[in-house]
């Protein structure tokens, strides 16, 4: 196989870089974004949700150019990039009147999708104010959620698309790397749980999790189009003991190296946390291993 590069699972060809070059050249006077549009279009390369998938389009045209394969037009604009100017979620107000009582007790639990709704705010002010890491926004699919007791917030969970490279999880499921390109998408991160720190109520934590990863392989292919089949997330050992993930089935799979995605010194530059993860279907190794 001719392939100049590999972008995102997708050997790019010779030919492919013919076809790229010869829509530039029709399309003359076009900017790079209506570019990226438009090869998408003649890819049919779109997201589960049929959205196209422009920005990696745009992204490996960039990538072609940088090593001299094609020739982009100039630049018209440069992108300011709303993630690295976003202002801290604020304060916000919610009773805080202490929830002390049993689960039984504590009645009906709403769980309520927020991203997009006029909730979105609060969430993630809570998020900002009583979760220890703070607020982040999460990049690529996600999905926000908050649970209510009546009409009061009780806690929070935040799920966005899972790191593609983590050791422990990828040895447990026991994928190919070429599985694991294809397959990412159907695991999902717990970024953020949060009970919120007037609510104490024994065993809700586990309750709330084993609801949560019931319902959230529908909530995901409503949103997305596709479900989801193996929950992760990390658990700083030196502050929690991941006690209520275990009570809901999680299980440990071993612990980050302290590194980082970005990591370029082979150095622990951060705290070693703990992995768990969660099946939800029985046959997920087979379904996170298809190629087909």
């Amino acid at each position: 196989m001719d392939g100049l590069l590999r972008y995102r699972g997708r050997v790019v060809t010779a030919g492919d870089v013919a076809f790229i070059r010869d829509l530039i050249a029709r399309h003359a006077g076009t900017s790079r974004f209506g570019l990226s549009k438009k090869l998408c279009a003649a890819w049919g390369w779109v997201q589960e949700n049929g959205a196209p998938r422009a920005m990696v389009c745009r992204s490996l045209m960039l990538a072609l150019h940088r090593a001299g394969h094609i020739e982009l037009p100039a630049v018209r604009r440069v992108m300011r990039n709303p993630l690295a100017h976003r202002a801290r979620p604020g304060p916000v107000e919610v009773d805080r009147t202490p929830v002390e009582t049993t689960l039984g007790a504590l009645g009906s639990l709403t769980f309520r999708p927020v991203r997009r709704t006029a909730d979105e705010p609060l969430f993630n002010g809570l998020i900002e104010m009583h979760h220890y890491l703070g607020y982040v926004q999460p990049v690529g699919e996600h999905l926000k959620h908050m649970v209510f007791a009546g009409e009061r917030p009780v806690a929070c969970f935040a799920w966005s698309s899972a790191p593609r490279h983590l050791g422990p999880r990828d040895r447990f499921i026991g994928w190919s790397a070429e599985a694991r390109r294809r397959n990412i998408r159907f695991v999902a991160y717990n970024s953020r749980f949060l009970i919120l720190p007037w609510v104490r109520v024994p065993h809700l934590a586990s309750h709330l999790l084993g609801r949560m990863g019931r319902m959230l392989p529908g909530e995901w292919a409503r949103v997305y189009g596709h479900p989801v089949y193996f929950l992760e997330t990390f658990v700083h050992p030196e502050r929690f003991r991941g006690t209520c993930y275990r009570a809901a089935n999680w299980v440990r799979l071993g612990h980050t190296t302290g590194r980082g995605k970005d990591d370029l010194t082979h150095r622990p530059n951060r705290p070693v946390k703990d992995v768990l993860g969660l099946p939800l279907v029985r046959d997920f190794r087979a379904r996170l291993s298809r190629l087909g």
